[in-house]
């Protein structure tokens, strides 16, 4: 059943290409870029992925970032996530990058943004890999450095999916950022939006309502409203769930108190993703792993989570069904 679920064709819709860093690539890039890392070693660096809360892990995910400098530096993290993701049936990535935690280094957008294309590039003419690329605003910089950011990446607006925002929820409500997300529209970008994590459910109606977004990243609080799961019921909008993340972030204690379940159960449109990998101990295949080990969902709701997370993808409709058929012929193969 592990191969089967591994093997299961699939979306990945939210993922941070950055949060995908592993040490042993991370210590190489430090050496090459001459960046004093606080740890001596790969050992010391997991072990100290131990987090209370988001904050706790965003502190060491900035400093794991800083080690990426070049656009050839972007170019290897995101091919070795590529590569991986293929192994864990994914068909369609669509990441997020943060090019705040970058420029305010000095790292050109530009760069950034070229090093990712290329890789998404060779991935697809050599794996068979599609990919996306959505740019998330830091939503504990004042909405003017969105902007700026925005206006920056426009130039390179022909690689970009769409935009999103993440970093620290509380206090950082989505309406803080419909100025830009209203511009970003208005260039043709898709919009996505982290939720309902550590936010409460007003978080969620307000990425739908102020940022228009049409997928909601995380979402889990959306069950203590009523209202607010009526709302993305009926609109069927996509929920892009984290398990193992949400574990390691201690949004839930264990796999088990995960509300997943519940979510499926109130009809709600759900995919299973694996957020920053590196970090929480599970790529895509783990969390799907996790969810049918914790959670017991069988093998026929595993199923529907994987051709609904085709769905919640940005492919074009043509695309989509085909990824869609190509699971069917998986699974009465398997």
């Amino acid at each position: 059943m592990d191969q089967f679920l591994r093997g299961l064709p699939k979306a990945e819709l939210h993922l941070h290409i950055e949060g995908t860093l592993e040490p042993e690539l991370m210590f190489e890039l430090a050496e090459r870029n001459g960046v004093a890392l606080p740890h001596e070693s790969t050992e010391a660096l997991r072990s100290a992925y131990t987090f209370t809360r988001l904050q706790d892990f965003l502190d060491i995910y900035y400093q794991g970032a800083a080690v990426l400098r070049t656009t050839e530096d972007f170019y290897e993290l995101t091919l070795a996530y590529l590569q991986r993701a293929v192994g864990d049936g994914v068909r369609r990535a669509e990441m997020f990058f943060d090019p705040q935690t970058h420029t305010e280094r000095g790292v050109k957008i530009g760069a950034i943004i070229d090093g990712i294309t290329r890789a998404r590039r060779d991935a697809e003419h050599d794996l068979g890999i599609s990919s996306g690329l959505i740019m998330c605003f830091l939503r504990h910089l004042p909405e003017s450095a969105a902007m700026e950011t925005l206006e920056a990446a426009l130039p390179h607006a022909s690689e970009l999916l769409g935009v999103g925002i993440d970093s620290s929820e509380l206090g950082n409500p989505p309406e803080k950022f419909a100025t830009v997300f209203a511009r970003a529209r208005d260039e043709g970008l898709r919009c996505v939006a982290h939720a309902g994590e550590e936010g409460p459910p007003a978080y969620i109606l307000g990425a739908l309502d102020d940022l228009g977004a049409e997928r909601i990243d995380h979402g889990v609080r959306c069950l203590e409203d009523p209202a607010v799961v009526a709302r993305l019921r009926d609109s069927a909008v996509p929920l892009t769930v984290c398990p193992l993340s949400n574990v390691k972030l201690r949004v839930v204690k264990t796999i088990e108190d995960h509300p997943l379940h519940r979510m499926l159960d109130a009809g709600l449109n759900v995919s299973i993703n694996s957020d920053d990998p590196a970090y929480f101990g599970g790529y895509v295949g783990d969390n799907y792993i996790a969810v049918r080990d914790g959670l017991g969902v069988d093998r026929a709701g595993m199923v529907d989570i994987a051709r609904g997370s085709i769905r919640a993808s940005f492919l074009p409709v043509g695309d989509k069904e085909r990824l869609v058929v190509e699971l069917e012929q998986y699974v009465a193969a398997h």
